[in-house]
């Protein structure tokens, strides 16, 4: 992204025809980057939304980071607002390229490290919290009873290296096929999050009739292999009270054994971060995505590895991920989730540009290739080293792409479920959510917005706009909080207590 900024507006890239407002801009203002022609603006413009640098014929396109996003419905005349009244999708040609800017990024020759906690499989945690993990709904409301009994024993609060009790209750588990995605998807999610490094023990809790059922899931061999795994089902231990009291013994010994993990310093490439944005703006794009990519580089150049998802939210920019694929066979299968999903919204009468929601309109995105070549800059310059189902675990270190839905809390939770240990959230809009076990860190994309809600968020990356600090400072700044919170200190979300409603795993077949 090649900027120019003025006062008052900012050029993404010299081939763009339009430039985006950085203030609430009033009728007749004249850019001081110049607009063809002298002419002011013909109308109110807010922050984060486009003018038009000169005249765009109607079926002409509109460019923004040397991008198409769409083109007009209509004659725009030079110092308009571009917005959906006047812009919308258009057919236009992708390169993919397969590996065509795949260039490995040079190693850190200092590397750094953090204060983790070993684990059995040789992964390193970032927190260590004992869960309740449930296989159907059903069983949700008994877990969430053992993890609060539990919290108010003494023995509990003597613990000093347990980070808390997690009940992880969600609203699926029976009315599916066995041999249905939706199965699949939620025991890869299941599974994850048993054997997720930030997990210092598990209990499972089943019904006992339900689809979703405990020996499935356990399979021939525990899903975690410290002993420190305790499951049971309410059906067969005689019902709420009888298992509440029993879950609440399992607990104490799973806790007592989790108790005894220390931090101990870990290599920077053990961690695992998640990159996720909600409540997107017309800022999104220039500012907090962008210096999370310059983070996301300055991690996986320590050998560690970070995951974008939500595959709505690239279409229309995934040829600039196929062109750094490490190979065609990755760059294939990000094709092949793009394709499952135009054929998804076909069949349920949808389309993949009824993505942007009206708060991202409201904040200035129009199309969803708008959107897209935003989001992608969330994934830095790194090679694309692989791609992941849903939960899928993430064995290969490097930049990842995992397929999921756009919708915030289900894209987290896959991938949590497939080993990411902090997850990155740019908001420009101002989203408030936090993630269990997963800490999560909140980068405001513009400076208004984190003023008003500072008590939310982690970071301002709005002075990036302003030229008051630059994207790889800001990256820089991202990455050393990284190694903080990895170590320990807390986010915003979770000085806040959030995470008991953000558990939502990606339900894709029919409810029967």
């Amino acid at each position: 992204m090649t900027t120019t900024t003025a006062a008052d507006s900012i050029i993404l890239h010299p081939d763009d025809n339009v430039a985006i407002a950085l203030d609430d801009l009033a009728a007749g203002t004249g850019l001081a980057g110049g607009l063809a022609g002298g002419v002011g603006l013909a109308a109110p413009v807010k922050r984060g939304h486009k003018i038009a640098l000169r005249p765009i014929a109607s079926g002409s396109p509109v460019i923004r980071y040397g991008q198409i996003i769409g083109s007009a419905t209509e004659d725009i005349a030079a110092g308009a607002h571009v917005h959906v009244h006047n812009l919308g999708m258009s057919e236009h040609s992708r390169d993919y390229a397969f590996g065509a800017d795949a260039v490995a990024l040079p190693a850190i020759e200092t590397p750094r490290s953090f204060m983790g906690y070993r684990r059995f499989d040789g992964r390193f945690g970032t927190r260590n919290y004992v869960g309740v993990l449930t296989s159907v709904n059903c069983s949700g409301s008994v877990a969430r009873f053992i993890a609060e009994v539990a919290e108010k024993q003494p023995w509990f609060r003597a613990l000093e290296n347990v980070d808390g009790i997690v009940p992880i209750v969600h609203g699926t588990g029976c009315g599916i096929g066995v041999e249905d995605e939706s199965y699949e998807t939620l025991f890869r999610t299941i599974s994850g999050f048993a054997r997720h490094p930030n997990f210092g023990g598990i209990l499972l809790v089943g019904l006992g009739c339900e689809v979703m059922q405990i020996p499935a899931l356990v399979g021939p061999r525990r899903l975690r292999d410290d002993d420190n795994f305790r499951y049971m089902t309410i059906q067969q231990t005689g019902g709420t009270r009888r298992t509440v009291e029993a879950g609440v013994a399992m607990i104490r010994e799973i806790a007592e054994v989790a108790n005894r993990a220390h931090r101990e310093p870990a290599p920077a490439s053990e961690l695992t971060v998640a990159l996720q944005c909600g409540g997107s703006d017309g800022y999104s794009g220039i500012t907090a995505n962008p210096a999370l990519g310059h983070a996301s580089d300055l991690l996986v150049r320590h050998g560690g590895t970070t995951i974008l998802a939500e595959t709505p939210e690239v279409y229309g920019a995934e040829h600039l991920l196929t062109r750094r694929a490490v190979s065609p066979e990755v760059g294939r299968r990000l094709l092949d989730r793009i394709a499952w999903w135009e054929d998804y919204t076909l069949k349920r009468g949808g389309e993949m540009n009824n993505n942007p929601s009206p708060g991202n309109k409201r904040g200035g995105l129009t199309t969803i290739l708008e959107k897209s070549l935003g989001a992608v800059a969330k994934g830095g310059t790194a090679p694309l080293a692989g791609v992941l189902r849903y939960a899928e675990p993430a064995e290969t270190r490097g930049f990842l792409f995992m397929d999921s839905p756009g919708y915030d809390p289900c894209s987290v939770t896959g991938q949590i479920a497939s080993g990411a240990t902090i997850v990155a959230f740019t908001t420009g809009r101002g989203s408030v959510s936090g993630y269990v076990p997963s800490p999560c860190i909140k980068l405001a994309t513009n400076s208004e917005m984190y003023a008003r809600m500072e008590e939310d968020m982690d970071i301002d990356c709005g002075d990036i706009a302003t030229g008051e600090a630059t994207l790889e400072a800001k990256g820089e700044a991202i990455f050393e909080l990284f190694l903080r919170v990895a170590s320990g200190e807390r986010t915003k979300s979770e000085q806040l207590g959030f995470g008991g409603v953000e558990f939502v795993p990606w339900h894709i077949g029919a409810t029967m």
